[in-house]
């Protein structure tokens, strides 16, 4: 059985309106096949789990799996160029776990940006996440704030994928997990970025208890009163042996639970598919979900059936009209 640590290799503003005619047919579903195929990208687009913000100014800025963290930007989220890693020096911490560091989570709260990552050790869940912030978002600037929540080979979960999501309320909630028992949630406090001292609990919000254990990467967002879990599925990083995918659960409460669609619930090997292989477009996943200008977005990795395999960005718009994302 695969685990997540074992596959991680490095290789880690516009509106629509302004986005060519070419490009969006390119956003929009074809009649062949059953899921999208991938907008338009170029430039830069090899890329592990990626994480994509837009500033203030228009710029996008995307981290990924790899080294001190891989990073890419964009003007017009089509081209994208590579940049140095978010670490140029890695901190002294990861070697107790590993030598490149995965899965970051960027967001940008209280006038700075926060990026949440793992690090762990390959085939095992002797993993930690932890948090860096920065005033600018850019390759350099990122201050290590340290471990925020770990693993070891005794724990039935994985400390990896890290998820941050703040409700109405103002509260911060952590999301997290891979494979073992699924995916988790940890309260977090706003000040220090790390666990909310009077709320311990570890909830539950993802596994499959039977069969593969195969769930990993949560992302959560509110949409029309629900709370939206994304998850990716099954196989990463066989190239296009890969069977990942995405499925998607909603809730009434952040902590859960989940149900899809057909109201399973994502503890018990639920999840509605919101992204599937097909084509040259193989094993999507690895997915963070942007609000940009135009829409809702969904950022992921696919492997390219016309190109050995290799790992590419995928971006999609996502629509709700029916109180569940489809991908078009």
């Amino acid at each position: 059985m695969r685990r997540r640590g074992t596959r991680r290799r490095r290789t880690r503003g516009t509106t629509l309106l302004a986005v060519p005619a070419a490009i969006l047919l390119a956003l929009v579903p074809g009649t062949a096949s059953a899921y999208p195929n991938p907008g338009t990208v170029t430039g830069s687009t090899v890329v592990h789990d990626p994480t994509m913000i837009r500033t203030s100014s228009g710029q996008y800025l995307l981290y990924a799996t790899g080294g001190g963290l891989a990073h890419k930007t964009s003007a017009n989220r089509i081209a994208f160029s590579a940049g140095g890693d978010a670490f140029g020096t890695k901190p002294g911490w990861w070697s107790s776990y590993a030598t490149e560091a995965w899965a970051p989570d960027l967001s940008y709260r209280g006038g700075k940006y926060l990026m949440y990552y793992a690090v762990s050790t390959f085939g095992s869940n002797k993993s930690a996440i932890g948090l860096a912030t920065s005033p600018t978002g850019l390759p350099g600037s990122w201050s290590d704030q340290g471990t925020i929540y770990t693993s070891t080979t005794s724990s039935d979960y994985n400390a990896i994928d890290p998820n941050l999501f703040v409700d109405d309320d103002g509260k911060w909630w952590l999301s997290f997990g891979s494979w073992w028992t699924g995916l988790k949630m940890i309260q977090i406090n706003p000040s220090t970025g790390k666990q909310l001292s009077s709320n311990t609990t570890r909830y539950s919000i993802a596994s499959r208890p039977t069969g593969t254990k195969a769930v990993e990467a949560p992302s959560i967002v509110k949409r029309g009163g629900y709370y939206y879990l994304f998850a990716s599925y099954d196989t990463c990083c066989a190239g296009t042996s890969s069977t990942y995918k995405v499925k998607v659960g909603r809730a009434t409460s952040v902590t859960g639970p989940y149900y899809d669609k057909s109201g399973v619930a994502m503890t018990n090997n639920g999840g509605t598919p919101v992204l599937e292989s097909h084509g040259r477009y193989v094993g999507p996943g690895g997915q963070s979900i942007l609000a940009d200008s135009d829409g809702d977005l969904i950022v992921y990795h696919y492997y390219d059936g016309q190109d050995n395999g290799t790992p590419k960005l995928g971006i999609n718009l996502l629509n709700w009209s029916g109180g569940w994302p489809v991908a078009y």
